[in-house]
């Protein structure tokens, strides 16, 4: 009976974790999109730089102007195009926005498509791919198979990886998932104790441990 008592009082923890993660989640992809645009933008001005790319700053910019004025419509398909045969800061840049508008416009799994298509690009710098693996992962945490993702973000979590943080915080999400409760203690409270971790995440951290009990 007492082993009984404790499976449905660890259920009953995954669950409330599992809610708390839906509930931050988007501070998560906010962090992400502020961390998206500098990055990129530097990677865009450096690759203009090196190839004086002028065409596709004035594509990308026309297409960036047509976002703004909320013509979604004839946006998306310019960032596109873009993303497909521009230099590699710009095509990073575009296919980020266009990623982004797909899902504003509700085409979840068109924007999961655009991101994996970033992060299958080898002529773009490893941080944008993996930055591109991280918002696949983490637009698709509902529906995507926790085993595939986790394979994935496996490797960006190791030390020393740009985005392990965020990756390590997703596998915790993916471990829910699993129902591994064990496994999501021991990569909240990793999280939670490393002091070179974004102090958001932490307290995230610390919270959705509390959530498992740990």
């Amino acid at each position: 009976m007492t082993d009984l008592i404790r499976e449905v009082d660890e259920e009953l923890r995954a669950e409330r974790a599992l809610r708390l993660w839906k509930r931050y989640g988007k501070y998560v992809i906010g962090a992400a999109v502020l961390v998206v645009a500098v990055t990129a933008g530097v990677v865009a001005w450096k690759e203009q730089q090196r190839k004086g790319r002028e065409a596709d700053g004035e594509r990308y910019a026309s297409a960036l102007a047509l976002a703004y004025e909320g013509k979604v419509a004839e946006a998306g398909p310019a960032f596109a195009a873009v993303a497909k045969d521009g230099g590699p800061g710009y095509r990073a840049l575009a296919g980020l926005h266009e990623a982004a508008l797909k899902s504003r416009a509700g085409d979840g799994a068109g924007a999961v498509a655009a991101y994996d298509a970033l992060a299958a690009d080898s002529g773009l710098p490893s941080e944008m791919r993996d930055l591109a693996t991280v918002l696949s992962v983490l637009k698709a945490l509902d529906t995507v198979d926790p085993e595939a993702a986790a394979k994935r973000l496996e490797p960006l979590a190791k030390d020393g990886q740009v985005w392990r943080f965020t990756a390590r915080e997703l596998l915790a999400a993916l471990a829910l998932r699993r129902s591994d409760a064990a496994r999501a203690k021991e990569l909240y409270k990793a999280l939670a104790d490393d002091a070179d971790s974004p102090p958001a995440l932490r307290a995230r951290a610390t919270e959705m441990l509390s959530g498992l009990g740990g």
